[in-house]
């Protein structure tokens, strides 16, 4: 097995990047990218990256060709070509940077080839998270007024600024200030997401997207960073309070109706992990309704040491109140027990983004109290099959709901190492922001794998044939080699301090599942013995949950866990690896 397949589950090698300075900036040049850009050594922007996007969301990798570097007294500049290919089509960009000690500007100047279809193209720009949350902004806008504000301290909804021409913060000793031409250019709280950054793009969500530029046409687009006097800080707002006695939570595994089946006659393959709940994916629009029932109710009979918590999507072709007195009708009919039944609404599987018309759906107080008079003695929970931003759109009415859910997901805006290990900075502001809309109500997490089971922003989860690194795909590779036991080790440890009561990080069968496991117990899969690890667990007291220098660390009851999130060797461990020390 190579190097590679070991740690990444693939045999396509990471994409390094080149580290370059022109004091007094730093950054990294990755694929056309500048990523982590330093300013004395501080982090002032995460990235600033042109980026184009198909119909279904998907990031299209562009073709970099022509690429010159070169360095003077006077400066550093960088020229090369994109070539972006969507079915016939082409979007050529030339790309020019130019850096100075007291300005670094990115141009693009494109040009297609055929109609070519996005729902974007165009400079995007990502401000870090750590010591920028709350602290002051000020937000040029095009007609030349200037906004003074602070970025936001929990998690935005919808777009915190519209209309930017420039942005301005502080980084260490002075401030930098970002001006943006060439479209009319809004923010995102990316951390949404998952990603550790607050995004602007160019053109606003309220547009018609997808769209088209059609053959010949032209864009041309700049970012250029500028050196200014520092803005004063402000003091943050006060945050919600996570538990100071967490208890590490009980562990799910995904299980469909077919997966059930299967469980059925191999209870066994659950003993590689053990965990305490199965979560039953049950799928009104699918049809079959009592098959599914019967399915999950044959594999509770073979498994009866674990809890079935029902994930059930209703359709809604009824009402309310019919299609749940039909599920438990059925329920009752097949001697299922479920622990709990969370209610998701069918519509509410896509994302509905800014500017978008919600989709026909009964309201939710209507369907959770056709959930109650249906199920009166099983906990009943609300919230999102998908992710944290479709729950902070749409909130549930939680007088009604025993606990809340929500699933993660790193994939969503970008797949390379870097970014999905970075999302874990990210899963405290999202639980924190989770805390202030439902305060101490149970939370429960899931799933929670980096491929992504169902693509909320599109039509389809994005194939992905030959294991590569690649957005919003339902089968990344990594899952099945040590930077997945490694990434699950340190979700774990961000999510600790949250007092999550259940959280599913895996599925059983299939690219999110934990190997086949069988009669012997074992399984190749490194992601099998980290979880099976996490899920003893269960129950005890967190003492400490820390991530910094690459390196995660907790401590739940006895037991004390290190996990080197990186590629190369940290401290005494190796890439990726984990221990556990009681």
């Amino acid at each position: 097995m190579s190097r590679n397949t070991l740690l990444f589950g693939t045999d396509q090698p990471a994409v390094t990047g080149t580290p370059l300075a022109c004091a007094p900036w730093a950054f990294t040049l990755e694929a056309g990218s500048l990523r982590h850009i330093k300013l004395n050594g501080t982090e002032a922007i995460r990235s600033i990256a042109f980026l184009v996007r198909d119909r279904d969301w998907g990031t299209l990798v562009p073709q970099i060709q022509d690429e010159v570097i070169s360095q003077t007294d006077a400066g550093l500049r960088i020229a090369y070509t994109a070539t972006y290919t969507n079915g016939p089509a082409q979007l050529i960009v030339d790309i020019e940077v130019e850096v100075t000690a007291g300005q670094l500007s990115m141009r693009a100047d494109g040009i297609t080839k055929g109609d070519f279809e996005t729902n974007r193209a165009g400079f995007t720009v990502l401000h870090p998270i750590d010591g920028v949350a709350g602290q002051p902004v000020h937000v040029g806008h095009s007609d030349g007024t200037l906004e003074e504000t602070t970025f936001p301290m929990l998690i935005e909804p919808w777009q915190p600024f519209m209309d930017i021409a420039s942005l301005t913060h502080t980084v260490g000793d002075y401030s930098v200030t970002c001006r943006l031409e060439g479209d009319t250019f809004e923010m995102e709280d990316q951390r949404q997401w998952g990603d550790a950054s607050y995004k602007t793009y160019n053109r606003p969500l309220a547009k018609p997207w997808p769209y088209q530029i059609t053959e010949g046409d032209g864009l041309a687009q700049s970012v250029v960073l500028s050196i200014g006097a520092p803005l004063p800080y402000a003091r943050s707002r006060p945050e919600p309070q996570t538990s100071s006695e967490a208890i590490f939570p009980d562990m799910a595994l995904v299980v469909t109706p077919e997966d059930a089946r299967r469980l059925a006659g191999s209870p066994s393959d659950l003993a590689g992990v053990n965990p305490q709940r199965l979560l039953c994916h049950l799928d009104m629009e699918l049809g079959g309704l009592e098959a599914q029932i019967q399915a999950f109710a044959t594999a509770q009979s073979a498994c009866p040491d674990v809890l079935f918590d029902l994930e059930l999507i209703l359709a809604c072709a009824d009402t309310p109140a019919a299609e749940l007195g039909a599920v438990a009708a059925h329920i009752q009919a097949f001697g299922l027990v479920p622990a709990s039944v969370t209610v998701c609404p069918s519509a509410d599987r896509q994302s509905t983004p800014p500017g978008s018309d919600w989709p026909d759906c009964p309201p939710l107080e209507d369907i959770h109290r056709a959930a109650a008079d249906a199920f009166p003695d099983v906990m009943l929970g609300g919230g999102m099959v998908s992710f944290f931003p479709e729950l902070n759109r749409k909130r549930p009415p939680l007088k009604m709901l025993d606990f809340v859910s929500h699933g993660l997901c790193p994939i969503v805006h970008a797949a390379d190492d870097i970014s999905v290990m970075e999302t874990l900075e990210t899963i405290p502001h999202i639980t924190r922001s989770a805390r202030a809309i439902f305060d101490d109500m149970q939370y429960r997490i899931g799933p929670a794998t980096i491929a992504m089971r169902q693509n909320p922003y599109g039509n389809r989860v994005i194939p992905n044939p030959d294991a590569q690194r690649v957005c919003m795909t339902d089968d990344d590779p990594r899952h099945r080699g040590q930077f997945g036991a490694a990434y699950v080790m340190g979700l774990a440890t961000a999510l600790a301090a949250a007092n999550v009561a259940v959280w599913t990080p895996a599925a059983i069968y299939g690219p999110r599942g934990i190997g086949f496991v069988g009669t012997t117990g074992q399984s190749d899969w490194p992601i099998t013995q980290a979880l099976a690890m996490l899920a003893s667990l269960a129950g005890q007291v967190v003492k400490g949950a820390q991530i910094s220098d690459g390196i995660a660390k907790l401590s739940v009851g006895t037991t004390v866990i290190t996990a080197n999130l990186t590629p190369e060797d940290n401290g005494d461990l190796s890439p990726f690896e984990w221990r556990a020390v009681d």
